[in-house]
């Protein structure tokens, strides 16, 4: 048998040509990443040859890299940075496809399709050649969440709800990766050896490509920022205790609470400040606010429909509150105060957030013991004697309270309200227990009962108003 002698071209390829005797006539035996060419294009010159057949594995190498998915499936995908630099997470839904050596990223599974047909429309993607693969919980809130952190510093993240289905992906991408890690040799590029079938000699070709180098300027800037880090680092000890040395100084040298105030820096609420408090500030025992507000409901809501029950607009009730807090001139005749309801709405605010109630917490447990006496007099005895055994400013505001709601009851015919409806407006305002341990709906109707009561018999436990 003739047997054709093998010719041998210059370069990494060296080829031999088989005569085969099957019925097909002579074929060429091929790898996977190299299609040799027919026996009359070897006697082309070796250059061209050459030349060719480099261009032709190389196409070849990367199409047999990039046309071999592993996994394909929708995930979120996050990039956090890039090249080092941390970027704003943006979740979005992707179509994700894992070849050989590469994650690649889609927006919806046709434009995969499109990539194939087109190279030259390639999609984004990861090269996994050294990247690490790790679970995080402190880069998302979301749950499933897995990081692939490349050498050159970019960061990515993918999630799934189901966690099968991301243990599944965590799994097979860092296989990979381990896989091109251990084939290069750690950081190092390795060669894989792409043979062609019954051939003496191999091609050889990196499976990563080494990174780019980068240009000077970057790496002058990367320099500059590593050597700011180390100093900031070497001198991060002693900047906080400077800083602390300084907030101790600081602090020392504050001025007191009592010189702010007097400075008028501080001043004083009325809103949320303790009644005792307050009157002793005012150096009387019943509050001006209070006083002011009842002043001009009687000059001017009196037979105002639903008065104390109709709420104000809050808005203007916070701005009313907001220039008593600051001690500034108040004239409640002002156009601004037009609505009856917010001045009456105020002084409900400020009965309300009282630290401890006009009922002091310590009497609450009294008063219910009270209202549960049957004879009415011995029950009017009951409530005289507690009322008269508040602190006087308790007492007092207590005393100019009752007297003015009973003005406005006198005025029922128009303003339709009735001891009823006042003491359900009124009853949860002045007096709450310090610890809700009890039923929260019979303390109410206690509540309720106790206002009604000492507002029907108002003369009886307090005395004429004048005296």
């Amino acid at each position: 048998m003739h047997k054709q002698p093998a010719l041998v071209l210059p370069g990494a390829v060296q080829l031999r040509i088989k005569n085969s005797q099957s019925s097909s006539g002579e074929r060429l035996s091929q790898t996977k990443s190299m299609v040799l060419p027919e026996p009359e294009t070897l006697l082309k010159p070796v250059s061209s040859i050459n030349r060719h057949r480099r261009n032709q594995s190389q196409h070849d190498i990367d199409a047999s890299v990039r046309l071999q998915p592993v996994f394909k499936e929708y995930l979120n995908k996050a990039k956090i940075a890039e090249g080092g630099k941390k970027l704003r997470k943006n979740w979005t839904s992707t179509w994700v496809v894992l070849s050989s050596s590469q994650l690649l990223f889609y927006k919806e599974s046709k434009q995969e399709a499109v990539a194939n047909l087109k190279p030259s429309c390639r999609p984004d993607g990861v090269d996994l050649c050294g990247a690490a693969i790790e679970w995080t919980t402190e880069k998302s809130s979301r749950k499933n969440v897995m990081q692939i952190t490349t050498p050159t510093g970019d960061e990515f993240l993918l999630q799934a709800d189901h966690f099968p289905t991301i243990c599944k992906w965590h799994d097979t991408i860092k296989k990979t990766a381990d896989s091109l890690s251990s084939r290069t040799g750690g950081h190092s590029y390795g060669r894989a050896a792409l043979k062609k079938s019954n051939s003496i000699e191999c091609l050889s070709r990196p499976i990563c490509d080494p990174p780019k180098p980068k240009p000077k300027d970057s790496k002058s800037e990367h320099r500059r920022s590593i050597m700011f880090k180390l100093n900031y680092s070497t001198s991060d000890s002693a900047d906080k205790n400077g800083v602390k040395n300084r907030l101790k100084k600081f602090i020392s040298r504050r001025p007191s609470m009592k010189t702010l105030q007097e400075k008028g820096i501080i001043k004083d609420r009325v809103f949320g400040c303790h009644l005792l408090t307050l009157c002793e500030r005012e150096r009387t025992t019943e509050p001006p606010f209070v006083k002011l507000c009842m002043k001009e409901v009687e000059k001017r809501g009196l037979e105002t429909d639903g008065i104390y029950r109709v709420s104000g607009n809050l808005a203007i009730i916070q701005k009313l509150r907001f220039i008593v807090d600051q001690e500034e001139e108040l004239d409640l005749g002002d156009s601004q105060w037009e609505d009856i309801h917010v001045i009456t709405g105020a002084l409900k605010m400020f009965f309300r957030e009282l630290p401890e109630p006009l009922f002091p917490f310590r009497f609450f447990d009294l008063f219910v013991e009270a209202i549960k006496i049957k004879e009415t007099t011995q029950k009017i005895q009951a409530m005289k004697k507690l009322i008269h055994q508040l602190p006087k400013p308790n007492h007092n505001t207590m005393k100019l309270l009752f007297h003015h709601l009973r003005r406005v009851l006198t005025k029922s015919q128009r303003n339709l309200m009735s001891t009823q409806g006042i003491s359900i407006v009124f009853g949860p305002t002045l007096m709450w227990p310090e610890f809700e341990s009890g039923n929260m709906e019979v303390n109410m109707v206690y509540q309720h009962q106790i206002v009604e009561f000492i507002l029907i018999e108002c003369l009886e436990i307090f005395g004429p108003a004048g005296k």
